[in-house]
């Protein structure tokens, strides 16, 4: 009994000294948290200043540089090739040779056709006699009409078979890509060659909504690329589409007009700069996007006056990149809170830091 009397007290004697312990800490704790909050009653924030200025409207898209015109050249007949007139860089004009199938085949194709047509031209003929005299019928006249009609299409389509074992060129341009050596057998669709014509490139962007509304086609743009930052060049709006794409966006197509020593070329990343060109804008208020408490659309920051951050209702205008346009709530010198709003509220003081 007097054990468990010992082991109790001691217990108690213990525990007791645990709550002073703890007690004690408490105390100290918040004393020095008060003396903290006496040393640095201010919040610590960044500050930006109401400006007021001309807004800068003009707005950059990128894309890439591409041939004005593009093709791929596929066989219309089979055959093996017998030559091959031109190599990869070449560059050819409209109409010109580019390689020969052999065409043994189609020539006796063209032969017999010429042949038909001739037999049935003088059996017409000789039909035509007849029924002059009663020797054959109407019907008879009308059908071997048919077959002159008939022996001339197969005729027509012989020679075009036979023209095609002549591969020409269709574009003035350049020999991309050659995928034929001579000796080499081809069918209907087999893949020649690629021609580019890049004397003149286009450049490929997207656009908004928004922008698309100001853009005409014809208007003269500038043009950058982006192996070349210090150089411009000019461009013109050849297609604006009349369909957005599934992003919503409008694809845009701009010829460069200029490309001396062929400095540009098709697959190069390039940005296209669309100014606005109404009239002068009138200076307008504004201040970082970033100043706005949940977004641009809540319309609320926190200005700072007297080393207190009040919190403002304002409206806002059009978004101007990273700045916003005010319309009305703030004046000119006025300094709003764009860092660390989410540690104030009405009322608090804060200690702007640069």
């Amino acid at each position: 009994m007097k054990k468990t009397l010992l082991y109790i007290l001691i217990a108690a004697v213990s525990v007791g000294l645990i709550v002073y312990i703890l007690s004690g800490n408490k105390a100290k704790n918040e004393a020095e948290t008060e003396i903290v909050s006496k040393k640095n009653p201010a919040v610590a924030v960044r500050t930006a200043e109401v400006k007021t200025g001309t807004p800068n409207e003009d707005y950059i898209a990128n894309g890439t540089f591409e041939p004005v015109q593009e093709l791929s050249f596929p066989a219309e007949n089979s055959g093996r090739v017998v030559r091959v007139l031109v190599d990869e860089g070449d560059a050819v004009r409209k109409g010109q040779v580019l390689a020969t199938i052999k065409g043994d085949q189609l020539s006796v194709e063209l032969t017999n056709a010429q042949a038909a047509y001739n037999n049935a031209i003088t059996d017409r003929q000789r039909y035509e006699n007849a029924f002059q005299t009663g020797g054959v019928t109407r019907q008879q006249l009308d059908q071997a009409k048919l077959t002159v009609a008939n022996a001339k299409a197969r005729l027509d389509q012989a020679k075009l078979n036979f023209g095609d074992a002549t591969i020409k060129s269709s574009i003035n341009g350049t020999v991309n890509k050659r995928y034929i050596e001579p000796g080499s057998v081809v069918s209907p669709g087999t893949n020649l060659f690629d021609l580019v014509d890049v004397s003149k490139l286009k450049l490929k962007v997207t656009v908004n909504e928004q922008q698309v509304a100001n853009l005409k086609q014809g208007a003269v743009v500038k043009v950058t690329a982006s192996v070349f930052p210090d150089k411009e060049f000019k461009g013109r709006i050849s297609f604006i589409a009349p369909k957005a794409d599934e992003s919503l966006n409008f694809p845009i197509e701009i010829e460069v007009a200029g490309n001396p020593d062929n400095q540009l070329r098709a697959g190069m990343y390039g940005s296209a700069v669309f100014s606005n060109n109404t009239a002068k804008q009138a200076p307008i208020k504004t201040i970082p996007r970033n100043a706005f408490i949940g977004g641009v659309g809540n319309n609320q920051v926190f200005v700072v006056k007297d080393s207190v951050a009040k919190l403002t209702k304002i409206v806002s205008g059009r978004i101007l990149g990273e700045e916003v346009e005010v319309v009305s709530g703030l004046n000119n010198g006025d300094v709003v809170v764009v860092s660390g709003q989410i540690n104030l509220q009405d009322g608090t003081k804060v200690a702007p830091i640069k």
